[in-house]
């Protein structure tokens, strides 16, 4: 019995002294498990990361913005007379290009076609009274009041006979501009008035794109300001620029809104159609620029990590403009560094890391 328990008492000092001697290890594995940072210095130093890493050199840095257009015809009219009558004639082919000036439909004007004759025949008649008149007042033999009133006469016959022109034109329907005509709403018989539609007249070459942006990017709009567009559906790109800006911001949805121009001259782009503007608001040249993703803010500063010697280097830079995807340095970083821009929530100053792709 004495031997049996002489032996369960040896047993149990010698497994006390072994866990005295094993637990240490085992807890300080369950810690760094649990939390990394709890880690004694020179074990952690001896933890390498592997990360990606850029070096910086100077690149063209665009800052720009994304909004929507309308597709605008440079020129675009409803045609209609401007007088009132039976349309006898209609000259123009449905979808055709027609010139500046052509005549595109007609009106009955045979009244007033009968009127000018009547009064063209009058004019030989006046001519003579108001020669005849002069010849004898310069022998004295009537009155200057004589004259001037034959010479009246021929000047009121002359006026008639223009205004009776004009109205003719105005029973002349004429292209205003040079353009694309397209489908007519009338047939020769029909009774057209000042209010009849005839047609529409537009001119596709340039366009207009017509965009709206935020009122805080107002001053960043200028004549002159390049624009690139896309169509829906369509990857291809066009570029144009601003020409007009419109005088004020609208007080109700608090956008500027300004038009650019492309040329437009294979006549491609049909007005109407949706587009997406992307506005570039300044461009800078030689600018030093990092992924956004690749730095982190502390306390009010800027920080990203430089790889220096195998190691990581904090380092707080000075951040100028953002784009969707990058961010310029102004101060802080120089060409040539080499910035790590993974693994970022891991890093701290002096940690061992180890560069799996550069670029």
């Amino acid at each position: 019995m004495t031997k049996v328990v002489k032996w369960i008492v040896t047993g149990s000092v010698a497994l006390f002294i072994t866990g005295m001697i094993v637990y240490p290890r085992i807890r300080r594995e369950w810690v760094a498990k649990e939390d990394p940072a709890s880690v004694a210095p020179a074990l952690r130093q001896r933890r390498i990361l592997n990360v990606n890493a850029i070096v910086m050199k100077p690149q063209v840095l665009s800052d720009r913005t994304q909004t929507t257009a309308d597709i605008l015809p440079d020129e675009e009219v409803d045609l209609a007379f401007e007088a009132a009558g039976k349309i006898v004639e209609i000259f123009f082919r449905e979808g055709s290009r027609v010139r500046k000036g052509d005549l595109l439909a007609k009106i009955n004007d045979a009244p007033l076609q009968a009127e000018l004759h009547k009064l063209e025949a009058q004019i030989q008649l006046a001519n003579a009274r108001v020669f005849r008149q002069r010849t004898l007042l310069d022998k004295d033999a009537v009155s200057q009041e004589a004259y001037e009133q034959v010479k009246t006469e021929y000047e009121k016959l002359m006026a008639d006979i223009e205004l009776v022109k004009a109205h003719i034109e105005q029973t002349e329907l004429r292209a205003p501009f040079d353009g694309i005509i397209g489908l007519r709403y009338v047939s020769e018989g029909a009774y057209a008035s000042a209010s009849t539609k005839i047609a529409k007249l537009t001119k596709i070459s340039p366009v207009k794109i017509d965009f709206s942006v935020p009122e805080k990017y107002a001053e960043d709009i200028v004549p002159g300001t390049d624009v690139t567009f896309r169509l829906t559906g369509s990857p291809k790109e066009y570029h144009s620029k601003v020409y007009a800006i419109a005088s004020k911001v609208d007080p109700v949805t608090r956008t500027l809104v300004a038009r650019a121009v492309y040329p437009n001259r294979d006549e491609s782009i049909r007005p109407g159609r949706y587009a997406e503007v992307q506005l570039t608001k300044k461009e800078i040249r030689d600018a030093l620029a990092i992924p956004s993703q690749a730095m982190t803010q502390e306390i009010g500063k800027n920080l990203v990590y430089r790889y220096r010697s195998g190691q990581a280097e904090q380092v707080e830079i000075t951040a100028g403009i953002r784009t969707e995807s990058q961010l310029q340095v102004i101060s802080g970083l120089h060409a040539g560094d080499t910035v790590i821009v993974s693994g970022i929530m891991q890093l701290r100053s002096d940690l061992p890391v180890t560069l799996d792709n550069i670029q």
